[in-house]
């Protein structure tokens, strides 16, 4: 631990740092100068790859949506979601008879297209999204822009303000990233400025109690060292969204949730519509390039219910809704999985099947995946999520080791009445809002400390052209990924989580931030510590790498693959 603290060693550190990234910078070669390019107000760059493109080795890959709407997007007064019909209709019941009356309510949209107070239609439209492209910028582990690799609009898109989208997740084998869009099913485009499609039906699970009607894929886009992108389409989460994804063992992993509905407890356990949506949720398995499954050819993995737990024993949430999950991670060819949203189930982590197993349908019990077991391991949240006090909301996570266990917790996004200091966040995310350290201490998990420093939760901040009024303010993170260093630290990069009056804060402008921890420690040391990282920052504190502008919002971060499947990852400089 001496190492760390010694001026000299810490010089030669950041030498050794520069030097890499100088070295980043060659192997970019004429990418050098689309730097300058994208550094320029309003270019969101989105270039023609006219050069051989391949992410540059040891660096971090960063997903990042931008608004392309203009006022026109939207006109005042039209019918939300589009295509919307109002209507009350049965649906036939599983045992015979039919159900009761379902009704289907629409809206009209009160502002127009532009930027950022379009979001305001979520008042009159609980579905109201607007499509955007997706970007996968490359960047060095200390923030400077490398290179753009801009995803086709006609092939893939994501809900620009849609917060729980486009986590990036590393293959197992580090050849591959993979995130979560939109496809256009039969008769429906893919593109930029397409109003509701994070809450459409999927087209193979259709919802007639849903009022966005439109039939869109969540598809999983696998992208390889050198930019190239296989899409597949899935038949899962219907009328949500899909959050994550990640590949391991050749299959694709996924947590989302569906159901924009208004099918009631019963319906959605003794209608055939109610049992598609309850079977395709949660956690779903994929096969790389084959055709959406069909129900019932259900591939959900598990299913968790409340029940399970012993201080709940017989009690049932609305089904489905216990498994809406939303980070995904395999740590030990095991797989985990979180839940940070909504008012059923419990917000916590999760593992999915047995230690050291990925499932797949010819090791699930009886060959079912829905029998593979889901339980909380020992130690981790068990609050129901209907609490009002004591709950948490994690998002993504990323194990150090087998006893260390880093999770972002995104605040409960509750904005506060400015305080006499000004702060807008509410209670929870000012305890446990931003990055939780957890050890696991003779088998089971115990929370040390929450990493705090540096992300000003709370406080406002202002975005170059972004209204005033509408300054977002950090509540948290969202998505992460970190490296274990040889000194004994761990550098970790999260995205953060906001706050703010917009009308959608997943439209915000965020950050992406990095902060170095002593791995062993099991208390927070003092912020007050003359302890540095290599890049000459205090350890324990957050630092801005990499901030959104107006009208782009950052959503996951990993790190490069590469064609050889190297786990190095960006080179330690200590």
């Amino acid at each position: 631990m001496a190492g760390i603290l010694k001026t000299k060693a810490r010089f030669r550190a950041v030498a050794r740092r520069l030097a890499a990234v100088a070295a980043a910078t060659a192997l970019a070669g004429s990418l050098v100068a689309l730097a300058d390019d994208f550094g320029k107000p309003g270019n969101h760059g989105d270039h023609d790859r006219g050069y051989h493109f391949q992410f540059v080795p040891g660096t971090l890959v960063v997903s990042r949506s931008v608004y392309k709407g203009t006022a026109g997007t939207v006109t005042p007064g039209e019918l939300l979601p589009p295509g919307c019909v109002p209507v009350t209709f049965t649906l036939p019941q599983i045992g015979g008879g039919n159900s009761k009356s379902i009704s289907v309510t629409c809206g009209d949209a009160i502002v127009d297209g532009t930027y950022p107070t379009v979001f305001q239609n979520d008042s009159s439209d609980g579905s109201f999204s607007v499509s955007a492209p997706i970007f996968l910028d490359d960047i060095s582990t200390d923030g400077h822009w490398l290179q753009t690799l801009p995803v086709p609009s006609d092939q893939i898109v994501t809900s620009f303000e849609s917060k729980s989208e486009l986590a990036l997740n590393l293959s197992t084998d580090a050849k591959s990233i993979t995130f979560l869009g939109y496809v256009g099913g039969p008769g429906y485009v893919t593109g930029a400025n397409l109003l509701d499609v994070s809450n459409s039906n999927s087209p193979n699970v259709i919802d007639p109690s849903n009022p966005d009607v439109g039939q869109y894929y969540r598809a999983v886009a696998e992208v390889d060292a050198f930019g190239h992108i296989q899409i597949t389409d899935s038949s899962a989460y219907s009328g949500d969204n899909g959050r994550a994804v990640i590949k391991g063992d050749g299959y694709y992993y996924m947590a989302g949730n569906d159901n924009n509905g208004g099918l009631s407890k019963t319906e959605l356990g003794n209608t055939q519509v109610g049992v598609n949506l309850v079977n395709t949720t949660g956690a779903e398995f994929l096969v790389p390039g084959q055709p959406p499954p069909v129900p019932p050819a259900y591939q959900k993995i598990g299913d968790f219910e409340i029940g399970q737990l012993p201080a709940y024993a017989g009690q049932l949430d609305k089904p489905g809704k216990d498994d809406n999950f939303r980070g995904v991670t395999i740590y030990n060819n095991t797989l985990y999985v979180s839940k940070g949203s909504g008012s059923n189930g419990v917000n916590t982590i999760y593992q999915v099947g047995q230690p050291g197993v990925l499932p797949t349908p010819s090791n699930a019990p009886s060959g079912n995946l829905l029998n593979v077991p889901i339980t909380i391991p020992s130690g981790l949240p068990t609050t129901l999520a209907s609490s009002s006090t004591g709950v948490l909301y994690p998002f993504g996570m990323w194990f150090a080791n087998a006893n260390t266990l880093y999770v972002c917790d995104e605040g409960d996004g509750t904005l506060e009445t400015p305080s006499a200091t000004g702060n807008v966040a509410g209670p929870e995310a000012l305890q446990d809002g931003g990055l939780q350290k957890w050890s696991k201490v003779n088998g089971t998990w115990q929370m040390d400390y929450v990493l705090q420093t540096g992300l000003n939760i709370g406080v406002p901040y202002s975005v170059p052209n972004y209204p005033t009024a509408l300054n977002p303010a950090t509540d948290g993170c969202r998505n992460l990924t970190g490296q274990v260093n040889r000194d004994g630290t761990a550098t970790i990069y999260v995205v953060t989580s906001t706050v703010s009056a917009s009308g959608d804060q997943g439209g915000d402008p965020n950050k992406l931030m990095r902060v170095t921890d002593i791995l062993n420690a099991t208390t927070l040391p003092s912020s007050n510590n003359h302890w540095f990282d290599p890049w000459g920052d205090r350890l324990e504190q957050f630092q801005t790498i990499r901030a959104a502008r107006f009208g782009e919002v950052l959503r996951g971060v990993a790190f490069a693959p590469t064609p050889e499947g190297d786990y190095s990852h960006a080179e330690d400089p200590r």
